[in-house]
Formats: C-alpha cells, structure tokens, sequence
C-alpha cells in the first residue's frame, strides 16, 4: 500500500511540475499561438515558439513506426502462440523479451551507423537521417513490447473458447480471427496502446537518427525534430526561467496529456472487450 501511495505522489508531483513551470509560456503567447505556430526558433530576435512542426515531426514518426511494429509484433505474436513448437517458443519469447530490454542509444547507434547510411545509399536521398529512419529504427524498438504482450494476452484466452469454436464447426483459422483475437483484444490493444508510448515517449534514438530538423517535412524523406528530442537537444541551453525554459517544460506538458489520452483510450477499449465478453459489467 505504501508503495502505490508513494507511486500517486510521485505521479502528482510530476503533473504539479509540468505545470508550474509550463504554464508561464501560455500567459506570455497563448495557447493556441504556442501549439498552431509555424516556426519554433526560440534563440532569434524576437524568438518565435509555435511548436506545430514538433508535434507533426513526433506523430508522422509515431504514426510510421506503428505500421510497422503492429504487423510484424501481431504476427510475430500469433506465430510464437499459433504454429511455433514447445521448443520453438522456449526460445522465441525469451529472445523477443531481451530485444525489449537493449538500451535505446544502441538504436541510435546502429541507425544512424547502419541504416541510415543505407537508406540514403538505396533511395538516393539527401540525408539518410530523416522521418523515414526514425520510422524504421522506432519500429523495430516497438515489435519486442507489442509482441511479448500480445502473445500474454493469447495466452489468457481460456482453452473453452477454443473447443466450443471447433464444436461448432469452426476451423482453425475461423476461431483464431473470430474467436481468440477478440477474446484477447483487451491485452491486444494495450500492447498497441504501450507500443505507440515506447515510440512517442523515445528520446535518444529520434535525437539521433530524425536530422533535428524544427520544420513540417514535405516527405518521409525530410529531416524533423519530435517533441521529445527537442526537449533534449535543447534543455541545457535555455536559461532558467525564462521563456525558452518554460517553452520547453510546457512541450513537455503537451507529450504528458497526450500519452494520458492514449491511456485512456486503451482503458475504453479494454472495458468495451471486457464487457463484451461479460468479464466487466
């Protein structure tokens, strides 16, 4: 009990933070200036701190890297669960487990050694260190968290449902899509809900592997900045209390509520499966 209490404190003290020191940015420029402005170049004369092109740079990435971890996540679930052997799983899962464990800088290293270098090579871009290699390397650092816990949630599904499917004439095929994906979307989606919040939340590899571009990108081919890395790249260069700073803490604010309503989301999806198969009421 002490534990979960300290855990709510910590938590609130986050959030208290966030938002003393975030909210100085909105009284200076407003609101909707601060999140729908076009140019964040917070060192000019006069700055500009309209955070737009960081938002875009942190959902195009977001948004690519998630069609590439759901499938081959899903997939690599289905198959550790489905059609992989006794000795075959013994194997698979522990090793998807520990590609989730490696440090996130060791993406950023071999990105930015290996991939990009090759994507700029086989496309013929300007600069391999753009969206398109964040995509990639995010991607791949989200297969392991949505895999491990897709194939939890595959798992749980009761062995009845299965047998009353086959009872009733379904195939294999026919009870896995109708049957058990179902009876585990509830799981399913919470490794979807925590893979798209390892990929948005992820500092070092975007840092190092984006090109650090503040603009709107034209293509998945274009340098960009998220959210997060701009936070990194530039915290240690804002002074203390003054609009830089709280700019920074108030992007910060944004990243927070913006992971909440992915939480959130997941939680009514959770529920809208639990009651569906009448495990809530």
């Amino acid at each position: 009990m002490a534990t979960a209490f300290s855990s709510l404190l910590f938590l609130l003290g986050i959030i208290i933070v966030l938002f003393n020191e975030g909210l100085p940015i909105f009284k200076d420029i407003g609101i909707i200036r601060f999140i729908f402005g076009m140019s964040w170049y917070p060192t000019h004369v006069p700055p500009e701190y309209g955070i737009f092109p960081v938002i875009a740079g942190s959902f195009i990435v977001t948004l690519g890297a998630m069609f590439i971890a759901v499938p081959l996540g899903m997939g690599s679930a289905l198959y550790i669960h489905e059609m992989a052997s006794e000795k075959q799983r013994n194997i698979l899962k522990p090793v998807v487990e520990l590609l989730g464990g490696i440090p996130s800088i060791i993406f950023g290293f071999f990105g930015m050694v290996i991939i990009a270098p090759f994507l700029q090579s086989v496309l013929k871009i300007p600069t391999g260190l753009c969206a398109f290699t964040g995509m990639v390397v995010l991607g791949i650092m989200a297969i392991p968290v949505v895999c491990s816990i897709a194939e939890d949630a595959l798992s749980f599904v009761p062995r009845s449902y299965r047998e009353a499917s086959y009872a009733l004439g379904g195939n294999r095929w026919q009870t896995l899509i109708r049957v058990v994906i179902p009876a585990a979307g509830s799981g399913i989606s919470t490794a979807i809900i925590l893979g798209i919040s390892r990929v948005i939340g992820e500092t070092m590899t975007v840092l190092m592997v984006t090109g650090g571009a503040a603009m709107i990108p034209k293509s998945i081919f274009d340098p960009v900045r998220p959210m997060t890395s701009t936070i990194a790249a530039e915290m240690g260069e804002a002074a203390m209390g003054s609009p830089h700073y709280h700019s920074l803490f108030a992007i910060g604010l944004i990243l927070f509520l913006i992971t909440l309503v992915f939480n959130v989301v997941a939680e009514i999806i959770s529920r809208k499966y639990r009651i569906k198969l009448g495990l809530d009421v």
